[in-house]
Order: structure tokens, then sequence, then C-alpha cells
């Protein structure tokens, strides 16, 4: 799968960490930065993050900031992407399956290396189930408000 992660300055250890696990997995990873560890305003990473998800580029996306909360604001206005913040599997996973999440965001100041790795494996292998969920997916994208 071709994956694509970016982060802020507060998450680029996280980010490293995950980018050589996935490409461990088999994954083709596009890290797009941050490259150091210098301070970073985490919308410009969430908005180049949600460009690549959206044109295609990458088939999925992770995004990592302190809290997941800023850089997954940013990845949602972009009308094409939904990103879920998540903290342990069951939330993944749930995001794919009635979301069918594109992206996934988690804190590095609140999420370990390991509790990231299950987060991701279930949001990678959980399939979207649509039947009612397409309809609430397709608001989504074109919101009618």
């Amino acid at each position: 799968m071709r994956i694509a992660i970016a982060s802020d300055h507060a998450a680029i250890d996280l980010k490293a960490e995950l980018a050589e696990w996935l490409r461990g997995e088999g994954h083709e990873v596009a890290d797009l930065g941050p490259a150091t560890g210098d301070s970073v305003d985490y919308p410009d990473f969430g908005y180049l993050l949600s460009s690549v998800v959206a044109d295609g580029t990458a088939e999925k996306g992770v995004a990592l900031c302190g809290s997941g909360i800023g850089i997954s604001m940013s990845l949602n206005r972009n009308l094409a992407v939904r990103c879920a913040l998540v903290s342990e599997p069951l939330s993944a996973a749930l995001a794919r399956e009635h979301n069918d999440a594109n992206c996934i965001a988690m804190g590095a100041r609140l999420t370990g290396v390991d509790m990231a790795k299950a987060c991701l494996t279930a949001f990678l292998t959980t399939e979207f189930a649509g039947g009612r969920h397409q309809r609430r997916v397709d608001k989504l994208s074109n919101p009618s408000f």
C-alpha cells in the first residue's frame, strides 16, 4: 500500500519509527516531513498530507502531532479526506469500517509506539463495510447544509 506520513516537530520521532516499521511491513511510505525537530506549523504538513491522499498519490495517510488534534483538523478541511483521531485499535478499526477513513491521526505525547503500531494495523487491515454507512460517508464529501 502507498502510505504518506507527516507530522509536526512534536511527533518527529514517532513519525520516523512508524515510517520505518511500515516499510518493514512491506508498504511504500512517503515521509512528507518535517525532516528536523525545528518548530513547524502542523497545518502546513496536514494540508500537504491531505493533498496527496486527495489526489491519489497515497492510498492512506498517517498524521501525527503532539495531541493529534490540530493536524487532524487541518486534514479534514479537504472534503476528499476523512481523518480520524484515534488512540486505540478499536476506534481505528471503526473509523475504517463505518467511516471509510482514509487518514489516521495520533498524538505523539499521548500514544506510545506499540499502541500506535496496533492502531495502524487495525486501520490498514479493516475494510469499509459500505451498506448503510455509504450514504453517510457520501455526505461528508458533499455537504448540503
